[in-house]
């Protein structure tokens, strides 16, 4: 006889559905009908009404982004402890300075390495000889379709920085395994910033012996 306290458990009526298959995780949501409530310099927002993997339809909002590179640029690369290239940025939506990897915005026409080869130059001034990809990621793809690719650059040279007059920034360059710890700590909290140095602290202990 089945107990009537799991018969009357929340938790295991919740549990219906059969789990997602591969077909089920791979199906692109057709978008029925999309209207923009939204058009700004940034973003734009849109109304999407959706049909669902199930059949089922329904309405969804979407930040519509162009999408974003950042870089992981690294000094020292061949050392046991190579330094960081960081940004300490003045950020509205976190009330105060983050510390972040290089990033920016994709121009119109322009491919996601250019823009990493130009965001670096403008905030830091810095450029670099070699470039890798190492990482695409959705920010927050509940919401919004945005996309940041992530490259690790490396053979730095220095030159001068052209911010824009709607960024606060200072440049500081700080040994990896500090910016580790930091991650480790709480101190450094930007998602992509978490990803990046997350990913490449992989690729340098490949490469120790």
């Amino acid at each position: 006889m089945r107990s009537p306290i799991l018969e009357s458990d929340p938790l295991k009526r919740s549990v219906k559905k059969d789990p997602p298959s591969r077909e089920t995780e791979a199906f692109p949501a057709p978008r029925l009908s999309s209207r923009r409530a939204y058009d700004g310099k940034v973003i734009s927002v849109d109304v999407d009404t959706v049909r669902y993997p199930d059949g089922s339809t329904g309405e969804v909002e979407m930040v519509r982004h162009p999408g974003a590179a950042a870089i992981v640029a690294l000094s020292d690369v061949d050392s046991a402890n190579p330094r960081v290239l960081l940004v300490r940025q003045y950020r509205y939506a976190a009330d105060g300075f983050l510390l972040e990897v290089p990033a920016g915005r994709i121009d119109p026409g322009e491919t996601s390495l250019e823009c990493a080869k130009r965001e670096l130059r403008e905030e830091t001034g810095y450029a670099a000889l070699t470039w890798k990809s190492i990482l695409t990621m959705y920010t927050t793809p509940g919401f919004t379709d945005e996309k940041i690719h992530i490259f690790l650059a490396s053979e730095l040279s220095a030159g001068e920085a052209a911010v824009e007059r709607d960024e606060f920034l200072e440049v500081e360059i700080m040994p990896f395994a500090t910016v580790m710890e930091m991650i480790s700590a709480g101190e450094i909290q930007d998602a992509k910033t978490i990803a990046g140095l997350l990913v490449v602290s992989r690729v340098l202990r490949r490469r120790q012996p």
